[in-house]
């Protein structure tokens, strides 16, 4: 297969400077890059398909391009899979969006700026990513950590054993 496949929305390109394009939400272009494990995954899933060049990467039974519900539904089946090594996964809404919105959270997280974030994102306006900012409680806390006097040691106030087990006495 091409190292210029088509997607189930764009194209995928896994040559030098790998990237995912399509077409988004309000009919934006979106280009994506992609890290070194995602382009060999991806390099394996089009080998041992044996597509052509121009075949949809990600495709129904019939060899059709995915539509927006069994992107969902392929979602679905694998939460319900990962809860079982992930628990906590269980009260979690997982779709397209969320995954997209938490990639743009561990972004922030890393310290990567709300610009590159937004263009990541495809945001036509900075103002758009906001959100994120707003969101990294880390981010806050560090700011904070700057504000306690000398004397404090950063980082949160833990109880000590006695105090949590004081309620659980009553």
């Amino acid at each position: 297969m091409s190292e210029l496949a088509h997607l189930a929305c764009g194209d995928v390109h896994l040559g030098t400077g790998p990237y995912l394009r399509c077409t988004g939400k309000g009919r934006k272009d979106r280009c994506t890059p992609l890290d070194a494990p995602t382009v060999v995954v991806l390099r394996q899933w089009l080998a041992e398909r044996a597509g052509q060049p121009g075949d949809p990467v990600f495709c129904t039974r019939q060899g059709r391009l995915l539509s927006r519900d069994a992107v969902q539904a392929r979602l679905d089946k694998y939460h319900v899979i990962a809860v079982d090594q992930c628990p906590s996964l269980a009260d979690k809404n997982l779709s397209p969006h969320t995954l997209r919105h938490s990639t743009a959270m561990r972004l922030r997280l890393a310290g990567v700026d709300l610009a590159v974030i937004a263009l990541w994102l495809g945001h036509d306006d900075i103002k758009s990513t906001q959100k994120y900012l707003h969101a990294d409680l880390e981010l806050k806390e560090r700011a904070l950590a700057r504000t306690s006097p000398p004397d404090v040691p950063p980082g949160r106030y833990k109880p000590p054993d006695q105090l949590l087990a004081f309620p659980d006495s009553l």
